[in-house]
């Protein structure tokens, strides 16, 4: 029997169906539902619909709960429908009637929603905390073989002079602006829904801004309806900050997978981050960039996934919304253990020295020397043309200095411009991480 029902239990196949896979993703929720929770409660006393003593049990039920979510042993029970009804079982079974009022003013759609949003706050945080050491380490990684120059390719054909420097930054850069994605993800997540009930609010006197205030948001969906069909617009905009980073990483695991072949041996990799074969003693696998392509290619996905399953909802809640939980959860553990290993990769990288000194990646000065031939006054289309014959001819003979100064060029990475980008894309998450400690001081 559900705390929702009267008499009649669902059909067993109906809740195997209905259920699905919410009781895993629901243990994930715990520690963010009881914050909701919390809030509610502090909130409902507020208005009289709690007395304060009857606040005082459920905050020291509450705490309980949260202390065996925190040692690992909180558990849905056999019979109880999700993380709500667990929360709300204990605390009647403890502490009587008084667990049965913290639902006042609460749907479990809103709670639902204040569930997401603060776990979602909190997943953000984390991912961007791996962004962050990732970035570190390619502008590290950048600085340290800026003078080490790499073939460029355009069309994967050979085209001019790069450097690993060049490299290395540009994939620092791409997650700083990557950020910007993350900033209006988190701007959109940062709004307390609590309070909607089920999409037309409540005739209880419910002071949302005072819950909005307790669990560190931002702000608040004001209107009612719009709080509910916020749910599904949120994990649309993570799939796209998701996606992202996700493109990013991708960039640079196909890169590697190429940069490691035999053909180019440009960077190497220590045989413990390598796998093996079976029956070819030689071989060194790239197996962690492959792994890391197909994650961050079925990341990429997800945009377009999220915005198939919205398709056709009408104002209000659905229950085709609880499969969102299927994408985003999962995207999230798929992308920041991507980060993690990429960087444990890189942090073990060895590039190659004196690539270019090899007569094999002669044209890559071919430009430089039109350049050359332009700076001495010759026009640029007689200068081109006359580089071309000397090509054609076998009579090309480069000079394989490099001058690049302009932004952003070989010699001039400009890193200290792209740690700039980052730190000002930066989110803060004070405001929610002091609002957490406050809420649960004795």
């Amino acid at each position: 029997m559900k705390l929702w029902q009267k008499d009649k239990t669902s059909k067993k196949e109906v809740e195997i169906f209905t259920i699905g896979r919410d009781p895993e993703f629901d243990l994930l929720l715990a520690p963010f539902d009881l914050n909701g929770s919390m809030a509610h409660a502090v909130m409902l006393n507020s208005i009289g619909l709690l007395t304060h003593e009857e606040l005082e049990l459920l905050k020291k039920g509450l705490r309980e709960i949260r202390k065996e979510v925190e040692e690992g042993k909180f558990g849905i029970a056999p019979g109880i429908e999700d993380v709500h009804s667990q929360v709300e079982f204990l605390l009647t079974e403890r502490y009587g009637d008084v667990g049965k009022k913290l639902h006042s003013g609460r749907s479990r759609n809103d709670q639902v929603l204040v569930d997401l949003k603060l776990y979602y706050r909190h997943a953000i945080r984390e991912t961007v905390s791996e962004i962050e050491k990732l970035f570190d380490l390619l502008l590290d990684l950048a600085e340290n073989h800026k003078n080490e120059l790499m073939p460029g390719y355009t069309h994967t054909q050979l085209a001019m002079p790069s450097s690993f420097g060049l490299w290395f930054g540009s994939l620092a850069e791409g997650l700083a602006e990557d950020m910007h994605l993350w900033q209006s993800a988190y701007a959109l997540v940062d709004r307390n829904p609590l309070g909607s009930a089920a999409g037309y609010g409540s005739s209880f006197p419910l002071d949302r801004a005072m819950t909005t205030r307790l669990l560190g948001f931002a702000d608040m969906h004001y209107n009612v309806i719009n709080a509910q069909n916020s749910r599904g617009k949120t994990e649309k905009f993570l799939a796209f900050a998701l996606s992202g980073t996700a493109g990013t990483l991708n960039r640079l695991a196909t890169d590697a997978i190429l940069y490691m072949n035999q053909h180019f041996g440009f960077i190497h990799f220590p045989d413990e981050l390598t796998t093996g074969s079976s029956i070819m003693p030689h071989k060194k696998n790239p197996d962690v960039f492959e792994l890391i392509r197909a994650k961050t290619n079925q990341i990429q996905s997800y945009p377009q996934s999220i915005m198939m399953l919205l398709t056709n909802l009408s104002t209000g809640y659905h229950r085709d919304l609880q499969l969102l939980k299927e994408t985003i959860f999962p995207a999230f553990r798929q992308l920041n253990d991507s980060l993690k290993i990429a960087r444990l990769m890189l942090e073990n990288v060895s590039v190659k020295k004196d690539l270019l000194t090899n007569d094999f990646y002669a044209y890559l000065f071919s430009v430089e020397e039109v350049n050359r031939l332009v700076l001495e006054g010759i026009p640029f289309r007689d200068a081109y043309k006359k580089v071309g014959r000397d090509i054609e001819k076998n009579e090309f003979v480069p000079g394989t200095s490099i001058k690049h100064t302009h932004e952003g060029s070989i010699g001039n990475l400009c890193l200290k411009e792209i740690r700039g980008k980052m730190e000002a894309s930066a989110i803060d998450f004070s405001r929610a991480v002091e609002a957490e400690k406050e809420l649960w001081e004795e």
